[in-house]
């Protein structure tokens, strides 16, 4: 009876070590592509600022509209798409990047406007009228 209970035991605890190690390699799985995401996310808006920066005006042709990211970002690659901006409006911008994951290619898009620049304004002088005195 004592054996008969060992093995019951034995084979209760294997598949309870077996269900353990499967739910672990998942939540590792999904932290991983959580992970990737959240990569994605900050080169996309990396981008965006980058247009927003320079203005959505021939920013094709002095900048490029795809490519790799840099280091440490190499397995990402970009791709941006400006889309009207004519008469005044807004450019619709389209910023995706894209990487392979366990065979699989995966793929985070933004859509938004972003509105043509209005000449290039000085830099405002951000130097205080009065000296600030510091105790």
């Amino acid at each position: 009876m004592a054996l008969v209970d060992a093995l019951v035991a034995t084979v209760l605890l294997g598949l309870a070590l077996a269900v353990i190690m499967s739910l672990v390699s998942r939540a590792l799985t999904i932290q991983r592509q959580g992970e990737q995401m959240e990569t994605a996310a900050m080169l996309i808006d990396e981008q965006l600022n980058l247009i927003l920066a320079r203005g959505p005006d021939n920013y094709a042709s002095r900048f490029g509209l795809a490519g790799k990211c840099e280091a440490p970002f190499q397995q990402f690659a970009y791709q941006l798409s400006l889309e009207g901006g004519s008469g005044g409006d807004a450019y619709l911008v389209t910023a995706s990047v894209t990487w392979e994951d366990g065979g699989r290619q995966r793929r985070e898009s933004v859509q938004t406007r972003i509105a043509a620049r209005r000449g290039d304004e000085p830099d405002p002088d951000r130097k205080p009228s009065e000296t600030v005195e510091r105790f």
